[in-house]
């Protein structure tokens, strides 16, 4: 097995499915299928979920009547609704997970404790982590890399609907090349967006891979982590 503690990434939209909003728990079984697969590979697994499937600060703070940081929390709570799911789909799925929050609520979670965070994955619970950093304007892209980087995560995977980073959007582009293995440099380019600037910087800063990978092709996830990131891209 290549890697031992990981961290998944992916978007709130992705469990919307084609209704474009909500939570589709037949999306929600799928995933927590595909994280078992791992659990039961051996790997420890942490878990980041945006919140756009419910509302994104920067959409609700747009016309200057809900001022940005507001916007923020209202989407840091999406991402509280997603993990609340996430948790109950997992545990449909037989595995034992925690829910940590980076604003406390402590009747629906534990408060973010980075030492029982790593305890709970020790012990080969998975843990998500909701509620972004805590802080407006911090993306759960930066998020996630803010927490695998405290977890001592060995790759973060950004699980999308395409299996890894293109020079230009493939769905609008035929000719549309895939880059199989790019630096953090050129992930901070203009044209290719892999996460935001900072959590790509944080990644930077501590040598922290990240894998973008096709969430939706049954059994990748697992298939990738064991051939140490093959039919993906890696940014690193």
């Amino acid at each position: 097995m290549a890697h031992k503690r990981v961290l998944v990434k992916f978007s709130g939209e992705a469990l919307a499915g084609e209704a474009g909003h909500g939570i589709d728990t037949k999306i929600l079984n799928y995933i927590s299928g595909e994280i078992k697969s791992l659990v039961d590979a051996g790997i420890e697994v942490g878990i980041v979920i945006g919140g756009g499937n419910i509302i994104r600060g920067v959409t609700a703070a747009q016309d200057g009547i809900i001022k940005r940081t507001s916007g923020d929390y209202m989407g840091m709570l999406a991402t509280v609704i997603n993990g609340v799911a996430m948790q109950e789909a997992c545990e449909h799925a037989g595995l034992e997970v925690r829910m940590q929050t980076a604003i406390k609520m402590e009747q629906i979670a534990e408060p973010y404790i980075n030492r029982k965070a790593t305890r709970h994955l020790e012990k080969g619970r998975v843990v998500i982590f909701a509620a972004g950093t805590g802080n407006p304007f911090f993306t759960t892209d930066t998020a996630a890399t803010l927490r695998a980087v405290e977890i001592g995560a060995e790759v973060i995977v950004k699980a999308t609907k395409v299996d890894g980073v293109y020079d230009k959007d493939p769905e609008k582009f035929e000719d549309a090349v895939k880059l199989e293995e790019i630096t953090y440099d050129q992930a901070l380019s203009d044209h290719i967006k892999v996460m935001d600037d900072t959590s790509i910087a944080l990644a930077k800063d501590n040598k922290l891979p990240i894998i973008v990978c096709d969430m939706f092709k049954k059994g990748n996830l697992l298939e990738i982590l064991k051939n140490d990131g093959k039919n993906c891209s890696i940014v690193k």
